[in-house]
């Protein structure tokens, strides 16, 4: 998470240096597309072959990614032909970026099965809890990491420093056993969307309650560094950071709270602070009130997040967790996507919608807060009628 992180803010900049800054919400755009398209595959894959080789595959995504972003800056003086009006080291960059979203299309997915199935179902919220915390805690310090090299070294240090984080993860996975009984080896069926089921519709009421939550994060990752440096932040990664460290925080009681109290009730508060956090992002004018509302939003990052992967499992059918995480994740992507792209298209450089953008995202998340507190009683909540 802190090889992915660290270069997030810095990715506009990096694309403003190649000559094509009206492109900033493909950033975030194409990765999620290409997130969204490898979960066609990455649960069936966990499900059946195993969550390690899942895990592996994304990791060495992640890894090779950073080399990738280095190659186009070297060789952008001899990528100047144009197709379709668009220089070849644009079309470069941006097809890298669909190719970088394989990371979380695959390793997310592995990784939350592989900790479902080494944990008691009483304490899956309090798990998946402490998993937020390490990859927000990767989270928190990766911008703020990245923006310093960027700074100081400029972005080859930076892309070569998250080849480097990926290489240790890559390490580390491999000492992880295999947590799948009768795992196999990978076959080329696998890979056949049309063989076999690709999605588990067990899971919808956590993948609609993550669209809102999705959204507002797409539309975070595109615009906040022009907001925050329009606040006079020198190191745009430390505003992540104050929003990471505030999940974090939530995330240490959250899961827990939620195996205790259900999912949905954890929800109501998730999307209230939500809507708070975007509400007053976008009447944020100093970094104070920014900061202050960004802790709000990183709050409720941390409650909805390990609360909808475990209220995700506890919906999924016997055997296919991995393939009802992957649903939910489509989810994810198709709501960070959407907020990423639409928000760059308004966005095109001019600060002054900045304001408006954050106030959409804030109306979804309240629209879904209004939604949740209707409907508590009719959704389906295993941890809350296990308790009752």
């Amino acid at each position: 998470m802190a090889s992915f992180g660290m270069i997030m803010p810095e990715l506009p900049g990096f694309l403003t240096s190649l000559g094509r800054p009206d492109l900033i919400g493909w950033i975030v755009g194409l990765f999620t597309i290409g997130a969204f398209a490898s979960r066609f595959i990455s649960g069936r894959i966990a499900d059946s072959a195993g969550r390690r080789p899942v895990m592996l595959f994304g990791t060495w995504v992640t890894m090779i990614a950073g080399l990738g972003y280095i190659a186009i800056g070297w060789f952008q003086p001899d990528l100047q032909m144009h197709w379709s009006g668009v220089p070849a080291v644009i079309w470069l960059f941006l097809l890298l970026r669909l190719l970088h979203g394989m990371s979380t299309g695959f390793r997310p997915t592995g990784t939350t099965a592989f900790l479902t199935d080494t944990t008691p179902l009483s304490r899956r919220g309090e798990a998946l809890g402490y998993l937020g915390v390490a990859g927000n805690t990767g989270m928190a310090g990766g911008p703020a990491l990245g923006s310093w090299l960027t700074v100081e070294f400029g972005y080859d240090a930076m892309f070569l420093t998250s080849t480097g984080l990926g290489l240790i993860a890559l390490l580390l996975t491999l000492r992880l056993p295999e947590s799948l009984p009768n795992s196999r080896e990978v076959r080329w069926k696998d890979l056949n969307v049309f063989s076999g089921p690709v999605l588990d519709w067990s899971s919808w009421p956590s993948s609609v309650a993550l669209l809102p939550v999705a959204f507002a994060f797409g539309a975070f990752l595109t615009i906040t560094p022009d907001f925050v440096d329009s606040l006079g932040y020198v190191y745009k990664g430390s505003f992540n950071t104050i929003i990471v460290i505030a999940s974090i925080s939530m995330r240490l009681v959250a899961g827990k709270a939620s195996d205790r109290m259900g999912r949905v009730p954890l929800m109501i508060i998730g999307s209230a602070l939500l809507a708070l956090g975007m509400f007053g992002m976008a009447l944020a004018d100093t970094q104070l009130t920014a900061a202050l509302a960004g802790v709000v939003y990183g709050m409720s990052i941390g409650i909805n997040m390990p609360t909808i992967f475990a209220w995700t499992a506890d919906l999924a059918k016997p055997g296919k967790v991995a393939l009802a995480l992957g649903t939910m994740l489509m989810a994810l992507e198709v709501g960070i996507g959407a907020g990423a792209i639409f928000s760059g298209h308004r966005f095109a450089g001019d600060a002054t919608v900045i304001p408006q953008l954050y106030g959409i995202s804030g109306v979804f998340g309240l629209l879904m807060f209004i939604f949740l507190l209707i409907f508590r009683n009719h959704l389906n909540d295993p941890r809350r009628i296990e308790i009752s």
